[in-house]
C-alpha cells in the first residue's frame, strides 16, 4: 500500500491525487506511516461507505480537483 502511494507522489501526472489509506490497522504508528507514504487520509476497516463519503466531501479544494 504504502509503496503504491510512494509511486502516485513520485509520478508528475499523479502526484495530485488524492489518496485514502483504508486498512486494518489503525495505531498511531499506522497512521503516521500512512501519511509520511503520501495518503492524505486515512480509514480504520471496517469503515462505512457513509465515513468514506463525508471524507470525500470534506476533502480540501485542492484534492476535488479544484486546483
Amino acid at each position: 500500500m504504502a509503496q503504491v502511494a510512494r509511486a502516485f507522489r513520485a509520478d508528475e501526472a499523479l502526484k495530485g491525487v488524492f489518496l485514502v489509506a483504508l486498512s486494518g490497522y489503525a495505531l498511531p504508528d499506522d497512521l503516521q506511516r500512512a501519511w509520511e507514504a503520501g495518503f492524505a487520509r486515512h480509514l480504520a476497516k471496517p469503515s462505512s461507505l457513509e465515513k468514506l463519503e463525508e471524507l470525500l466531501a470534506d476533502a480540501p479544494a485542492e484534492w476535488r480537483g479544484n486546483r
